[in-house]
Parts: structure tokens; C-alpha cells; sequence
């Protein structure tokens, strides 16, 4: 009976310190400058996700609210660089039509424009317009913002400052394009450098196989199809392991349908990784070196071997045959492309677009010598935000 008293007067005194504990007053963990900052912060995120996807009539709208807040306006105006109305938010909506005008000012002086509104309509307010300029000189649209007194030096300042920001999350967003732009240029280059000879041999492979073997024809036709579908289809600069790897088998079946026996294949595959992304025409390339530059030319052809391995948060990707190799100091001299007789095309191509897509951590490496084979290796996250097949 004892014990259980002064386990019960135990539990008594813990509760109550625990109520004394939640009943003093918290500490202040920021200070309202400190607030204010991460709040600022958090607005300007804001805003920038919408502009990161360039100037529209939804990202602009979009975007207007956080940028109204940034500035402390009643109401704010985005135009394009013609002055036509993108966006408006908060208050004064009736001064849209006045804020286009101003904005064609701004945009063609490159100066703020300040219009004192009437008395009559909106006494005391006045419209400030900047224009969004560049660093290059190009004007790419304009903010406009309402305010409920004649603005100061402060009110002007930061209505600058945030257009500029504004402005430089445009710029990114207009690099963005250009490197997809880019990149899809080097895929066209890439599908360009796919060799006139393997389709040639192809097409002589599959007529003569037409007389003696027409089933096998039939087979290696629809194969060269899906080939070529795969190879020059228009579906954006990434892809999946699971659909390079079958367009390879598909490349792999017709080169062995040349070579017979003398081009043997081996295949390591993780199931795991069979849904990396990873650059689009990133691993055919590899393989189609190792067929022509590493067996084609060697009496008795060869082995190709293809691993796609779990390597923690990585993918790692390989390409190895025992063919003729090539001399290591021409990767030395700083060109993955630059062997002798044109061998191994396509190399730096995609070299370029793995370190443009995941850093400068993951470009090829490639272990080489005369007589010794040569092998092509790359890593690939297994995760990576923005990048989506």
C-alpha cells in the first residue's frame, strides 16, 4: 500500500513539473528583424518558381501576388515588353488600362515612369512603372505598382530591386531554354553520327536473309523499324534504362544477324535500375563503338559486355569489349572523339550532356589500351530533381 503511494505522489510531482515547464513563458527563438528576413526570402522563392518558367500571362499572374508583397504595394501591374497587361493583383484593378500606357513609356525610355493619379478617382495614389531590363540592354516587360502617397527614395528603391530580381529569374529561365535547346541540338547532331554503314549493312543483312530465310527477314525488318523509330523519335532529351536497353537489343539483333557467331554479347542487369533516366541516346553509342571500332576490325571478332549495376544512389553503366582498343594518349589530349581513323563518335556528345545534366561528377571514364579493349563507364544518379523522362 505504501509503494503504491508514493508511486502514485511520484507520478503527481512529474505531472505538475511538467505543467510548470508548459506554463512558462517560450523563448523567443528569432528576433522580428530575423522574421522578417526569412519571410522576405520565402515571397521572393515564391515568385521566382513561376518566372523561372519564363514571362507568360499564367506565370505572371501567378507570380503577382508575391511580387505585390515584396514591394508593399495596394495594387501591382505586370506587362509584357509591348506594354499589353499580363497580370494584376490587389487593389485598383481600374488603373490596368492607365499601367499600359505607362508601361509602353517605361519600356521605350528604360526609365521608371511616375504617374500622380487624379484626386477625384484615387486621391493621393500614384503609379510607378519600371521596366524589366536586362543585363544585355533588353527590355522584357514591366511592373507597375500603386501606392497610397507619393513614394520616396525607399518605396522607388524597392520597387527597382525587385524588378531587377524579377528580371534575373527571367534570364534564368531563358537559359534554361536554351540549354534544352541546346541539348536538343546535340541529340540531332548524335542521331546524325549514327553510322550510314550500320544502316547499309542492315538493309544488305535483312535482303539477304529475304530468299534463304524470309521469317528471319520479316523479324530483322520490324527489329530495323523499331530501331529507327526509337533512335529518331522527338519525346524530349531523356529516357529510361528499360527503353535504351531494348533499343540496343534491337541494334545488337540485327549486328548479329551480320556477324553470326563471331559477336557474342554479354548482359548484367540489375531489375533495380531498369527505371534510371538518363540521357537519351546516352548508352547506344557506347555500344555501337564497341561493335565497330572494337570487334569489326579484329579477326575473329569478339565479346561486347553491357553492366548496369545498383551502386547505392547511384546507377552505374558500362561498355566493354576485347577488341583492338586504342592508344590512352589520344584521351589525353583532351578529345574524346579525336581517334586516328574517326573511331569512338558520339563520345564527347555524351560526355557533354551527362556533366550538363548531373554535374561535372559524372562524365565518362574510359580505360583503354592497344590490344587491351576498351572499356566506357559512366555513373548516374538514380534520382534527380528536374530530370524526368
Amino acid at each position: 500500500m505504501t509503494a503504491t503511494l508514493l508511486t502514485v505522489s511520484g507520478a503527481a510531482v512529474l505531472i505538475a513539473a511538467a505543467l510548470l515547464v508548459w506554463a512558462r513563458p517560450r523563448r523567443m527563438v528569432t528576433t522580428p528583424a530575423e522574421r522578417a528576413v526569412h519571410t522576405a526570402l520565402h515571397t521572393a522563392s515564391q515568385a521566382a518558381r513561376p518566372l523561372r518558367r519564363g514571362l507568360t500571362r499564367e506565370s505572371a499572374q501567378e507570380a503577382a501576388p508575391h511580387l505585390r508583397a515584396l514591394v508593399g504595394a495596394e495594387g501591382l501591374g505586370v506587362s509584357d515588353p509591348d506594354g499589353a497587361l499580363l497580370a494584376w493583383d490587389g487593389a485598383h484593378e481600374p488603373l490596368a488600362a492607365e499601367f499600359t500606357g505607362t508601361a509602353r513609356r517605361a519600356v521605350a525610355a528604360q526609365r521608371p515612369v511616375l504617374a500622380h493619379l487624379p484626386e477625384t478617382d484615387h486621391p493621393g495614389r500614384t503609379l510607378v512603372t519600371q521596366p524589366l531590363l536586362s543585363d544585355n540592354g533588353t527590355v522584357v516587360g514591366a511592373l507597375g505598382m500603386v501606392t497610397g502617397s507619393r513614394p520616396g527614395p525607399g518605396a522607388l528603391g524597392a520597387l527597382a530591386e525587385v524588378a531587377r530580381y524579377a528580371c534575373g529569374q527571367l534570364e534564368l529561365a531563358e537559359l534554361d531554354a536554351s540549354r534544352a535547346r541546346l541539348d536538343r541540338a546535340e541529340v540531332r547532331a548524335l542521331r546524325a553520327q549514327i553510322s550510314p554503314h550500320f544502316i547499309y549493312n542492315a538493309l544488305n543483312t535483312i535482303a539477304s536473309f529475304v530468299r534463304t530465310d524470309p521469317d528471319r527477314a520479316r523479324e530483322l525488318i520490324l527489329d530495323f523499324a523499331d530501331f529507327t523509330r526509337y533512335s529518331f523519335r522527338d519525346a524530349g532529351e531523356y529516357t529510361v534504362l528499360a527503353d535504351e536497353l531494348s533499343n540496343i537489343e534491337r541494334y545488337l539483333e540485327l549486328e548479329r544477324a551480320r556477324f553470326g557467331p563471331a559477336l557474342q554479347v554479354r548482359l548484367r542487369i540489375a531489375p533495380e535500375v531498369l527505371g534510371v533516366t538518363l540521357p537519351f541516346l546516352a548508352l547506344q553509342p557506347l555500344v555501337e563503338n564497341a561493335v565497330r571500332h572494337g570487334l569489326a576490325t579484329t579477326p575473329g571478332g569478339g565479346t561486347v559486355t553491357i553492366e548496369a549495376l545498383d551502386a547505392g544512389t547511384d546507377c552505374v553503366l558500362s561498355v566493354e569489349d576485347d577488341g583492338a582498343g586504342m592508344d590512352p594518349d589520344l584521351l589525353r589530349s583532351g578529345s574524346l572523339d579525336a581517334a586516328a581513323d574517326g573511331a569512338h563518335i558520339g563520345l564527347a556528345n555524351v560526355d557533354d550532356r551527362l556533366r550538363a545534366a548531373f554535374g561535372n561528377d559524372y562524365g565518362l571514364v574510359v580505360d583503354t589500351a592497344p590490344g587491351a579493349g576498351t572499356r566506357v563507364s559512366m555513373r548516374v544518379p538514380k534520382f534527380r530533381p528536374g530530370i524526368r523522362p
